[in-house]
């Protein structure tokens, strides 16, 4: 186990060992637990581990009133335990020593000042402590990276604290914590890690654990929700001193940390990694093979009307996978009815790529021109010349309402041409709503821009360029799919000259 620095944003998960009171005051007794854990840690290199103290300047923290009362249970308990500066030295000189980044919980701000002064790595906050303004306002002109435990604060709370120290620039991470020592299971709601990473995506996340320490699957559970940071109460059972029943020994802590390791082998990785080729292979062998229902001649679209999915597949077959309505498959060859078709014989033309550059660009036009678009539009992506051409010629339309009247939007990219058409059964009126164009009717061309009205009646041929590109709303009688007449025939034989979208929003 190497030293580390104190930053708790590391790609490894972090493992803070708390100490408390298990020291029990006795100096000696502190650097065994320490050394123990030191053990209980060797071989978990994928880890970083840190040891955590808390600090109380009792001469203040206590009030006079109540020194020395031994039937207040907690103020008796921190009497019993004092240690002095100089044994917290010892016991951050031994965690050093043995690996661990340093970590300290202050209750008041002196001890704020003492931390500063040993130079520990790491500021904790209690969850008695989450919400104490005073005592943030000084941790917060620390230069520590901060851990804060959230046990029974409010979700405003939380987003008090949250906003405190993000806006002070403050590296933090929220642990969630369940305040019952030990935490029985119905009680540990280890849900709330998803959803402290859900809210609060600028801090990191972890799991502040006081379940029975005998207890693995929590550990598992918290990283599989997404935490990265675990602190657990530890200490060494000895004839003198005994645990408490949330305390991990030793022999607990190494099968805690092996059932992270567990957690994380089967979590395995966010990116999605390549399939092996057992997968792969496995996968194909019981997909559905393209088959040809037609001939085709060599140069020709294979259309979807011209072949069949069927299984099995033969090696080398095209799959019904790999046929979507972004790839065009291109005959190399003449081909038969009833052969599968292989791969060897037919060039690929993906068209993805071309699509989403296009819905990108709309969505920046129609955001540029700070225009509202229905919810659920379907998007109809118009590329007359094929999709790698839609730079040029094209426009993308949103059909609003088409009954016995017809509102359509209509947007066109910077520099895109519209090539010219008719229609025979609807008149339409163009409303330039942002940017403008240049539109042809019977070859005669006329500018437009924003607030410009313009009517093409029945029969008239209009073509439209927009050299910064341009929205404009088309209001028109019902719209009929065989009633756009373009004057270039290359135009009308194309089947792929439309592309429709529903989820482009």
């Amino acid at each position: 186990m190497q030293t580390n620095t104190g930053n708790t944003h590391s790609p490894k998960p972090l493992f803070i060992f708390e100490m408390a009171n298990n020291h029990m005051g006795d100096t000696a007794h502190g650097i065994a637990i320490i050394r123990a854990m030191q053990a209980a840690c060797a071989g978990f290199d994928e880890f970083e581990f840190a040891f955590k103290l808390q600090y109380r300047d009792l001469d203040t923290f206590i009030h006079a009133s109540f020194k020395g009362r031994d039937d207040v249970k907690y103020v008796k308990r921190f009497e019993e335990t004092r240690l002095s500066h100089e044994q917290f030295a010892a016991l951050l000189d031994a965690m050093r020593e043995c690996g661990f980044k340093t970590a300290c919980t202050p209750f008041d701000e002196k001890s704020v000042d003492l931390i500063e002064a040993q130079g520990i790595d790491i500021l904790k906050i209690a969850s008695c402590s989450f919400t104490d303004w005073p005592l943030l306002e000084r941790i917060a002109r620390a230069d520590k990276p901060i851990v804060a435990s959230t046990a029974g604060a409010t979700q405003e709370e939380v987003d008090n604290v949250v906003s405190f120290f993000l806006h002070r620039a403050k590296s933090l991470t929220l642990m969630h914590c369940v305040a019952e020592y030990p935490t029985p299971p119905e009680n540990l709601h280890i849900a709330r890690v998803g959803a402290l990473l859900q809210r609060y995506p600028e801090a990191r996340v972890g799991f502040s654990t006081h379940e029975p320490p005998q207890a693995t699957e929590p550990v598992m559970l918290a990283l599989a929700r997404g935490a990265t940071v675990f602190e657990k109460h530890v200490g060494l059972p000895t004839q003198k001193y005994a645990l408490n029943a949330y305390s991990a020994s030793p022999d607990q802590v190494r099968q805690w940390l092996e059932a992270a390791r567990r957690a994380q082998t089967l979590l395995g990785h966010e990116t999605w990694p390549a399939a092996t080729q057992a997968e792969t292979d496995s996968l194909k062998s019981l997909s559905r093979g393209v088959f040809l229902t037609r001939d085709i001649a060599a140069g020709d679209i294979i259309e979807d009307h011209a072949v069949c999915f069927a299984f099995p597949p033969a090696p080398g077959q095209v799959t019904a996978n790999q046929w979507s309505k972004y790839t065009r498959h291109v005959a190399r060859q003449a081909l038969s009815a009833g052969t599968p078709l292989m791969a060897s014989e037919a060039d690929v033309r993906h068209e993805r790529a071309h699509i989403l550059a296009a819905v990108t660009a709309v969505r920046q036009l129609l955001s540029a021109g700070n225009i509202l678009v229905p919810g659920q539009s379907d998007l109809e992506i118009s590329h007359h010349y094929g999709a790698e051409r839609f730079q040029e010629f094209g426009l993308v339309m949103l059909t609003v309402v088409n009954r016995e009247y017809c509102k359509k939007l209509i947007a066109m990219l910077p520099g895109q041409t519209h090539p010219e058409q008719y229609h025979e059964r609807k008149e339409e009126t163009f409303v330039i709503q942002h940017g403008s164009m240049t539109v042809w009717l019977d070859g005669v061309p006329q500018e437009a821009k924003r607030g410009d009205v313009i009517t093409v009646q029945r029969g008239v041929k209009h073509k439209f360029f927009s050299q910064e590109g341009v929205v404009f709303e088309e209001i028109s009688s019902t719209h009929y799919p065989d009633d756009s007449h373009y004057t270039d025939p290359a135009i009308t034989v194309n089947p792929h000259r439309k592309t429709l979208l529903t989820y482009w929003l």
